[in-house]
């Protein structure tokens, strides 16, 4: 996976419906301010820093080493070390859904964002560290 070109000002500005975009535009200076790096486009993933993976098939690539996605339904929180590795932060978050490495959040202003965040910056340091 590769940075895409393209603005992310007019990308935030399609997302529908208005309360995701809200939630994106929130995301986006939460992860500014948790991983002091600048938001690129990944496709319709907005990603903060990078990271190189390789699997033990041999397939390897690069991966934002934050990132989300303003899916309709929830805002995608992507997590590269897994949602386990979060299990008390989540406890103390609020309404979520998870997937193995995908924490789903239907509405920010529903979750404790100082949760959010720790989980984030846990994240970000642990893939960064490899």
């Amino acid at each position: 996976m590769e940075p895409t070109a393209g603005s992310l000002d007019v990308f935030l500005s399609a997302i529908t419906p208005k309360v995701r975009q809200r939630d994106a535009r929130t995301m986006v200076e939460l992860m500014r301010r948790v991983t002091a790096e600048e938001p690129q486009l990944w496709g319709s993933i907005i990603g903060f820093g990078a990271y190189h993976y390789r699997y033990a098939s041999g397939r390897e690539g690069d991966a934002p080493a934050a990132g989300f996605a303003a899916r309709r339904q929830a805002t995608t929180i992507y997590l590269p070390d897994g949602v386990e590795a979060h299990a008390e932060a989540l406890d103390r978050l609020g309404p979520h859904s998870t997937g193995v490495g995908c924490l789903y959040i239907p509405r920010l202003d529903q979750v404790d964002l100082t949760v959010l965040e720790e989980i984030i910056a846990g994240s970000y340091r642990r893939v960064t560290a490899w």
